[in-house]
């Protein structure tokens, strides 16, 4: 899988794009405030039909302008595929797979993947159980795109149940206790896939984390993973209904899959707490990596490489590994200076010589 060319306009801070990329290793320098993370940021959005950064669409859209257009010409098993978004600060975006509309988000899917590498993804380790959730989430999507209608379908029903339960106001009545059975089979049904799906693909994961991370860690650190929740024991079935008061009361929906951890551990330590922050480094790039190699793996293709920046939050030592780790496909790097050590570029890219140096917005 490969992304032959890009072409943006009125994305971000960049009203007119026109670039080649190589096959192998395009770096893309630049000081900051030139758009480099954009440029990721708009692959990786052709490849998820969402900004990795959170970003709403209004903010992909460049200062003064009404819309937004991102194309990518992306080659997969030998294919060519045009990929087209008109992207609408107050509308609706328009999606295009060889000049054929797609009115799901999940028809968009499948057709390009991407592995992103952050500075932001310290949040994996750093952040809340949502940020974890996340990810898996976005890896099951990436291994088959209609798992995005299954977390679709959580969120729907989350949303119907938690509005009855906010209506109730506390009160148990015939007619609420009728429709939260019918919320609540959904949810076990729904919910206990999902769950399932989770589970099985980070049981696949834990052995390739472990080999990356005694790559990473010259083999100091002993790595690994497990899922916490407050149902699996009982059943989903079961702990809604016991939690069918407190939910009551609360307003809001307490157990089931959206509630879950995914606790990381080093050394036997809860990683969030324990680990420093190099070593907290070191796992999100293990996990970065192994993601990467399962859905090369189950779906045949590689996913494109992108990392942004990555490499100047990293000490020498890890800046050599990742670099010896990197799997052998297309790769886009952004850098604001030297291009790492063992990094063989195919095409380098000065954004300077691109972008002028007044820009709408970062």
């Amino acid at each position: 899988m490969t992304v032959k060319h890009l072409w943006l306009t009125d994305f971000r801070n960049h009203r007119e794009i026109d670039l080649s990329l190589d096959p192998g290793v395009t770096v893309v320098v630049g000081t900051n405030g030139r758009g480099k993370t954009n440029l990721i940021e708009a692959l990786a959005w052709l490849a998820r039909g969402m900004s990795f950064r959170g970003a709403p669409t209004e903010a992909l859209v460049r200062g003064g302008a009404e819309r937004a257009f991102v194309r990518a010409e992306v080659e997969t098993a030998g294919r060519a595929v045009l990929l087209e978004a008109e992207l609408v600060a107050s509308g609706r975006n328009r999606i295009q797979v060889n000049r054929q509309r797609v009115t799901r988000l999940r028809d968009l899917l499948g057709h390009f993947r991407t592995t992103v590498f952050g500075p932001d993804d310290l949040q994996l380790i750093k952040g809340g159980p949502g940020d974890r959730r996340g990810w898996i989430d976005d890896l099951l999507v990436d291994l088959h795109p209609g798992n995005h209608a299954l977390r679709g379908d959580l969120d729907r029903i989350l949303r119907q149940r938690n509005a009855l339960l906010k209506q109730a106001r506390g009160r148990s009545t015939p007619e609420v206790e009728t429709t939260l059975d019918v919320w609540d089979t959904q949810l076990i049904e729904v919910g206990e896939r999902l769950a399932s799906a989770r589970r099985e693909i980070l049981t696949s994961l834990v052995p390739e984390v472990k080999v990356l991370m005694g790559a990473l860690t010259d083999g100091r650190s002993r790595m690994n993973m497990q899922v916490i929740d407050q149902w699996s024991s009982e059943g989903l079935a079961t702990a809604l209904a016991t939690a069918r008061p407190d939910d009551l009361r609360r307003g809001v929906t307490t157990v089931g899959p959206h509630r879950d951890e995914i606790l990381f551990s080093l050394d036997d330590m809860p990683a969030r707490t324990h680990a420093s922050q190099g070593e907290q480094r070191s796992i999100v790039l293990a996990l970065r990596l192994a993601g990467h190699r399962l859905v090369a793996d189950r779906t045949g293709s590689e996913p494109v490489v992108l990392l942004d920046d990555v490499f100047s939050e990293l000490d020498a030592g890890r800046c050599a590994a990742l670099v010896g780790l990197l799997p052998s496909t297309q790769a886009v790097l952004t850098s604001a200076g030297v291009i790492p050590e063992g990094v063989e570029a195919g095409v380098v890219l000065h954004l300077d010589d691109l972008v002028p140096a007044s820009v709408d917005r970062p």
